[in-house]
């Protein structure tokens, strides 16, 4: 039996996904994880081969959290359609995961696989609030807008620097979110 390592897997991968959200996929280094855990790089390839599979590892993580462990949390709390994609807005934009999300699609735009395994969990992200605007909306096309809407709202509040009409970002944007997930008029 191998002797217990000293820095955790678990804690490579959570300062690897710190360090892409500060600074990109280019501060994910060795040596600058080592100093930021404090400890010497040779323990990292004690868990890894190479970095490579270190930002393997990040993406798949971030994927599982902020997809499956999601849907599973939001599902697992249940209420209605509305409370749930709410639910899973808040989690999946979360301050925690947020400025990974924003790290990883800033990433995405120079690397092929990083942009398939984003379209991979905005795929699945949207195929979730397909299913729930479908329990209450018939018609499949306005599944589809309201679907895109709700997603790009919650991508997109990230870059806007528009002023509100007097209202607050958050004001704005709940504004929006009632008219977006608000049933359909008879």
């Amino acid at each position: 039996m191998p002797p217990p390592t000293r820095t955790p897997r678990e804690r490579w991968v959570a300062a690897g996904l710190e360090a892409l959200a500060e600074g990109g996929p280019e501060s994910v280094r060795v040596e600058a994880l080592a100093a930021r855990l404090g400890v010497t790089k040779g323990g990292f390839y004690g868990h890894f081969p190479n970095r490579a599979a270190l930002l393997t590892e990040m993406l798949d993580q971030w994927e599982r959290r902020t997809t499956a462990d999601v849907i599973a949390q939001v599902e697992a709390e249940g209420g209605d359609a509305t409370a749930k994609m709410q639910r899973a807005g808040l989690r999946t934009f979360s301050s925690e995961l947020l400025p990974i999300d924003l790290a990883i699609r800033s990433w995405a735009r120079h690397d092929p696989d990083v942009a398939a395994r984003l379209k991979r969990v905005d795929n699945a992200r949207m195929g979730y609030l397909r299913d729930l605007f479908a329990t209450y909306v018939d018609d499949p096309d306005e599944i589809d807008a309201r679907s895109t809407l709700a997603f790009t709202l919650a991508i997109g509040r990230h870059f806007m620097a528009a002023d509100h009409g007097g209202r607050t970002e958050h004001e704005a944007v709940s504004l929006a979110s009632e008219y977006i997930l608000r049933p359909p008029r008879p």
